[in-house]
């Protein structure tokens, strides 16, 4: 294969990578890594061909062959990954001829592993589409949203062409930014730099790269200020004095474009950061970036951490070709998180249980995103989303997987007296706990996903029992569908400014409040759970809160014991929360609504229960009453405590925590 300029990922005696941008051909194998524009590599291949050509004694390429070169050529980009701790290459793939892209990926992993392999371009629909039915979301180049991750990009998009690096490279449309900044740093450079780089600007800005974005742009885009004032610069045909004229002229149009708030041009500038960063990491016309999963919030989606995946041809399963590399590299420990050995078993078990699969793309969730401490630091990812694709499907359906809190491994470590046998069963055990919890809830009128099963793999004994260890056990995980909407404590702070919405919110809240109360959703430390990220708001076609379920029940149960009153301060919490950071217009409305609607509710499952409590006293009626804490007998403290709790008393106690209704 032919190569021109310096290996792809080669460093420098500092570390640093020699060439930043790459361009790959197909129709002759070659990359050329020399020069600083894709469209000069492009040139530069041709006239190497034809050098290679006239040594050989034939004729020149054709314009007809020079075309057909450039056709079968992509365009690459080398950055550092600070996730990775190394150097990627990224493929910019033109979106109508993603074949030819992997064609180039093809070629590429016999020069590199394919997990330092990523494609730009996300946003575009056809390209995530094409990586998600090959089952490799884990490829898509993540864009950036953490302030420290803003800074750093905009550090590392600084980029020259032949001169200085004054621009700030977008490597989704190939667009060079020139800033006001960085065009006054022209007028500073001295003469023989200064007419290069005044030569350059006027060539490159009336130029359009391969996917007709231009090659130069003004930053910011939109600005009254346009790449088109550089058309009528001819440096060449300028003396000295007449050039600096002309800069000048072209300095004082540009300055008096920008806005005022993006004229200080650095990081400490919200404004003027978040819009570069806009400018450097979209493209014209595209989706948002937190759509690459339709209907799936932007909060969520930006905590899948994308494992590798699978695709379905014909009827055969084709596992990604990088679930073969930890066999060479056992001892990486960011290879093997890639291919997550209980990723490929959940995706096994769909592909034996489920037929007709197309693809299947699997991702871990990172962290919590509910504003309750974790119980403890987890060694390996327990939640897992699961995008499955199914042939008679027009869309791929959306899963939540999360493992069982209590296996056989913690049960073995707790109770170092404890043989298998029994801590098989406690964990069995705990299974119908959670599902009878769910039953309860349900029965207590909480608005749930409305299917959950299980699915088991095996496992093998790491914990603190040596004479156990290495021997296999089974461990269950929880499947549930995603539930489209917005997390409660997640709304954007925008949306509170319309009193609709908050009238809509209010009610929702306030009943589901109710519910959580009287179920008794506490963490361990019986501290309230509600109104942390469980509670997702469904909203209907005119964009108002149309309904609420309740995506975990987690805790509820654990508080069965403490008269209602003792917690009720914590629900003022929701109104409270609201009024103070996000200033509602119509705060004291959405109180009283909150109210009513708790006190509805509160009603109306007092009611039922009353009506019908043959039916709920009887529902766990064939479980173990243990006042140690079995579910049955939480049932029945639970009932007991509904039955006797005043409501209007308890919403009154509420409402004297309420801030906006207490002088």
């Amino acid at each position: 294969m032919k190569l021109i300029g310096e290996p792809i990922l080669a460093r420098d005696e500092t570390g640093r990578l020699k060439s930043k941008i790459g361009t790959v051909f197909l129709r002759t194998a070659g990359i050329v890594t020399a020069e600083r524009t894709h469209y000069l590599q492009r040139e530069a291949w041709i006239a190497a061909l034809n050098r290679d050509r006239s040594a050989q004694g034939l004729p020149a390429l054709t314009e007809e062959e020079e075309l057909a070169e450039k056709e079968r050529s992509v365009d690459l980009l080398f950055e550092e990954s600070q996730a990775l701790n190394e150097a990627l290459v990224l493929i910019r793939p033109d979106p109508y001829a993603m074949p030819l892209a992997f064609e180039a990926d093809e070629l590429l992993q016999t020069l590199v592993s394919k997990r330092y392999i990523r494609f730009l371009n996300i946003q575009n629909e056809r390209v995530r589409d094409a990586l998600t039915a090959r089952g490799e979301n884990w490829r898509m180049s993540r864009v950036p949203v953490s302030q420290s991750e803003l800074t750093q990009l905009i550090a590392d998009s600084r980029v020259a062409i032949n001169c200085a690096p004054i621009y700030y490279y977008n490597p989704s449309t190939g667009t060079r930014f020139l800033t006001l900044d960085a065009f006054r740093w022209v007028g500073a450079a001295q003469p023989p730099v200064f007419r290069a780089l005044l030569h350059e600007i006027a060539k490159f800005s009336q130029l359009r790269n391969r996917f007709g974005h231009p090659e130069i742009d003004i930053f910011p885009p939109g600005c009254a200020f346009t790449r088109r004032a550089f058309a009528s610069l001819k440096p060449d045909d300028l003396s000295d004095d007449e050039l600096r004229a002309a800069y000048d002229r072209l300095l004082d149009a540009f300055t008096r474009a920008v806005p005022a708030e993006l004229l200080e041009e650095n990081t400490d500038n919200i404004t003027w950061r978040n819009r570069l960063c806009s400018a450097l990491t979209t493209e014209p016309n595209a989706v948002a970036t937190e759509e690459i999963l339709t209907g799936i919030s932007k909060e969520f989606y930006r905590q899948i951490e994308w494992r590798a995946g699978v695709r379905i041809e014909g009827a055969e399963s084709i596992f990604d070709s990088v679930f073969d590399e930890p066999e060479i590299c056992p001892d990486d420990s960011k290879l093997c998180a890639l291919c997550d050995p209980r990723a490929r078993k959940i995706i096994f078990n769909f592909l034996r249980e489920v037929d007709g699969v197309e693809y299947i793309n699997i991702g871990s969730i990172s962290r919590s995103l509910s504003k309750r401490r974790p119980e403890k630091p987890e060694s390996r990812p327990n939640v897992y989303v699961l995008q499955v694709k199914e042939a008679d499907k027009a869309e791929a359906e959306l899963f939540i997987l999360r493992f069982q809190k209590w296996s056989i491994q913690e049960h073995l470590d707790k109770h170092l007296d404890w043989d298998e046998n029994r801590c098989m069963m406690d964990a069995s055990s705990y299974i119908d706990y959670v599902f009878d919890r769910r039953l309860g809830c349900r029965q207590l009128g909480m608005a749930l996903p409305k299917r959950v099963t299980i699915g088991r793999i095996r496992e093998t004994y790491t914990g603190v029992r040596s004479e156990l260890r290495g021997k296999e056990y089974w461990i269950v995980y929880f499947i549930r569908e995603y539930i489209k909407g917005c997390a409660s404590d997640k709304i954007d702070a925008s949306r509170y400014g319309d009193p609709e919405f908050n009238r809509r919110l209010a009610c929702l809240l306030g009943d589901a409040a109710a519910v959580n109360l009287i179920v008794g959703r506490a963490d361990l430390e019986q501290r309230v759970i509600f109104d942390d990220g469980d509670e997702v708001i469904i909203e209907n076609a005119h964009g108002l809160p149309d309904r609420l379920i309740v995506s975990d029940n987690t805790g509820s149960f654990s508080d069965y014991l403490n008269p209602l009153f003792t917690v009720a301060a914590n629900y003022a919490e929701p109104v409270n929360s609201r009024h103070e950071k996000f200033k509602m217009p119509n705060a004291a409305e959405f109180a009283k609504l909150y109210l009513d609607a708790f006190h509805r509710r509160f009603v109306r499952t007092q009611t039922e229960y009353a009506n019908r409590k043959r039916a709920f006293d009887t529902l766990f009626k064939h479980l173990i009453v243990d006042p140690n804490g079995s579910f049955a007998y939480r049932w029945e403290r639970v009932l007991n405590r509904l039955a006797s709790t005043d409501a209007t008393a308890l919403t009154a106690a509420i409402r004297r925590n309420i801030k906006v209704l207490t002088p």
